[in-house]
């Protein structure tokens, strides 16, 4: 796997070239607050001695998921970007107006809806834009680091394109607790990068506008994992053993039948069991206790941690093996 046809001998974002050997930081403007102050993407290059493959590090591509941008900070600061072969390219915090205003959108947008952009559109088009012209281009592959929104929390997992056979390699080497194949979603930054061949898996761990650590250190893990197998830092790296990732085949959300108070009875990644209780729905004056079951074997991979529930709302995410 991309063992020819390297493209870090020399990186080049926007006009700078950044050699091997080097390391910079070059500063993407984006936009200015109506106040003039200026809105800039900042990105770390860092690259190796020897040429080897380049993958894109990014993390807050949606604005309130905190613990991708957390992930990827706490890596910079503990030097796990110290690269000897290859070449990373890491975007700590991509949507900067989503995370100013802890909303998963950019001025009502999506940016991971907006792909492949456009120079001149709405602010979350520009973004990905310059996102695929001056970033994507120089990498041979990318993690893209996300977590669960609506107040619904994944177990750690990486989701990858079915049809794309390095980015199932790729998975299997970063080893999450759990993985699967996703299917592509319209003008997301995934559909946009196969068009273009570059694999990318997601990282999911974790909810919008908390910090998990448990997900935190998972991603930092299987990031390690992925940038020891290309050699691109030093072998004497130590990253934790684990057993190998649980595949998972089919997905089912396990929905309210009626509303009212959640409460959850089994934890996030647990292994349960058809006609198991997951928990409980009581109305607000105590007068009804709906009883909620699994609907078959399976694992859990993601649940609502939020109480107040309408009929219909997902409250487990079940993974079948």
């Amino acid at each position: 796997m991309f063992y020819q046809n390297f493209k870090n001998e020399t990186i080049e974002i926007r006009g700078q070239k950044i050699k091997l050997g080097e390391s910079k930081l070059i500063r993407i403007p984006i936009d200015r607050l109506p106040t003039g102050t200026l809105i800039e993407i900042p990105v770390y290059i860092f690259n190796g001695d020897e040429v080897g493959p380049t993958i894109l590090l990014q993390g807050g591509l949606h604005g309130d998921e905190v613990n991708s941008v957390e992930l990827v900070r706490r890596m910079l600061i503990d030097k796990s970007y110290k690269i000897h072969r290859g070449c990373v390219i890491v975007v700590p915090l991509l949507n900067v107006f989503g995370f100013l205003n802890m909303s998963r959108d950019m001025h009502g947008k999506d940016v991971n809806r907006s792909f492949p952009g456009s120079k001149t559109g709405s602010l979350a088009s520009r973004m990905a834009y310059y996102l695929i012209k001056e970033i994507t281009n120089n990498v041979d592959f990318a993690i893209d680091y996300h977590t669960g929104g609506e107040q619904r929390n994944n177990f750690p997992q990486i989701r990858y394109t079915p049809q794309d056979e390095i980015g199932l390699q790729l998975a299997n080497i970063f080893n999450a607790p759990f993985m699967f194949g996703s299917s592509l979603i319209p003008k997301s930054f995934r559909n946009q990068c196969y068009k273009n061949n570059i694999p990318v898996i997601v990282y999911e761990g974790g909810e919008s506008l908390r910090l998990e650590e448990k997900a935190i250190q998972q991603g930092i893990d299987g990031t390690l994992r992925v940038l020891k197998h290309f050699k691109m830092i030093h072998e004497k790296v130590q990253v934790p053993k684990k057993k190998s990732s649980i595949h998972i085949k089919k997905r089912r959300w396990i929905r309210a039948k009626v509303a009212g108070l959640f409460t959850p009875t089994v934890h996030n990644g647990e292994k349960v069991e058809k006609g198991q209780i997951l928990g409980h729905i009581m109305d607000t004056y105590g007068e009804t206790n709906f009883t909620v079951k699994s609907s078959a074997n399976g694992y859990i991979i993601a649940k609502n941690n939020f109480p107040i529930i309408n009929m219909g709302d997902a409250l487990f995410h079940l993974g079948n093996t």
